[in-house]
């Protein structure tokens, strides 16, 4: 009964997701435009994806916005986890005022990002009409600087709910070991940076991964915020992808682009398999 009630899922599941990224990998190999198409040109979209000067300005974007923004997310979550961790009084308050961003669409997250970085009404506006009047803030109207505006927005959305991961890592740590470092002297600090949190593996490996995934497929932020501009700056490979299947009418070079940003998903998840079998077996040779 219960195989008979999940079968509409699994169904969906495969149809939309197995079968989809099949078809895309399939079409990546053709030179379909604006249908689809069976006209196989073997790996040419591939060689005009790398070829392709926008193609690898958005790689690098997507690795600086990846990295700054997993950097920031896992130490802003981590010290929001263990200040949570100190029992406060309205935790249930402090906990949904950070987990909020994360409900947030990231088109709104954006859009109020944005506003917040324009020069005419966010905060340089604002502290300029407090005085220092040659205050300048102002990141997403610099190349140079717009993705590191794009990575605070991506931050303050995500933020929340890594250290809700983090905080359940926290939680679940044997309440002897906290015990034992008192007794031992060691400064909480101590405890939470070199004993404490290389006993997170699960939740650090969780949050990794969440992390990994939405950085990968980054769009509606870069949208709403820039565009992918100035020129193409915050330019992404999700932006490719769209707009080579949409605007620009090549459904080949956006399922090449489309499985080649697969590739990072099938490591990380390829590495979560083998780290879980790895702990198995040292599990099963302990006991």
């Amino acid at each position: 009964m219960s195989i008979l009630g999940t079968t509409p899922m699994i169904l969906t599941a495969v149809g939309v997701f197995v079968v989809c990224i099949i078809f895309s990998f399939i079409w990546s190999f053709t030179n379909s435009k604006l249908f689809p198409n069976f006209n196989f040109v073997g790996l040419d979209q591939y060689y005009r994806l790398w070829a392709s000067d926008r193609w690898n300005i958005s790689v690098g974007n997507v690795f600086v916005f990846g990295i700054w923004s997993m950097v920031a997310n896992m130490v802003f979550g981590y010290l929001l986890a263990v200040f949570m961790d100190q029992r406060i009084q309205q935790e249930d308050l402090f906990r949904s005022i950070f987990l909020y961003p994360f409900a947030m669409s990231l088109v709104v997250t954006g859009l109020v990002w944005q506003w917040m970085f324009d020069p005419n009404l966010g905060i340089q506006s604002a502290v300029r009409q407090l005085g220092w009047t040659d205050f300048q803030f102002a990141p997403l109207t610099n190349q140079s600087t717009a993705i590191y505006g794009v990575v605070l927005g991506g931050v303050w959305n995500g933020v929340g709910v890594t250290m809700a991961i983090l905080l359940a890592g926290l939680r679940g740590v044997d309440g002897e070991i906290w015990k034992a470092a008192k007794i031992d002297g060691i400064p909480a600090w101590r405890t939470y940076l070199f004993i404490v949190l290389p006993m997170m593996k699960g939740a650090i490996l969780t949050a990794f991964i969440l992390q990994c995934t939405g950085v990968v497929r980054v769009f509606d932020i870069v949208i709403a915020m820039t565009q992918g501009g100035p020129g193409v700056s915050t330019q992404m490979p999700a932006i490719y992808v769209i707009q080579h299947i949409t605007d620009r009418v090549n459904v080949g070079q956006g399922m090449a682009a489309a499985s080649t940003m697969l590739l990072p998903v099938i490591a990380v998840l390829a590495l979560q398999g083998i780290l879980q079998w790895n702990a198995r077996r040292k599990k099963e040779k302990a006991l």
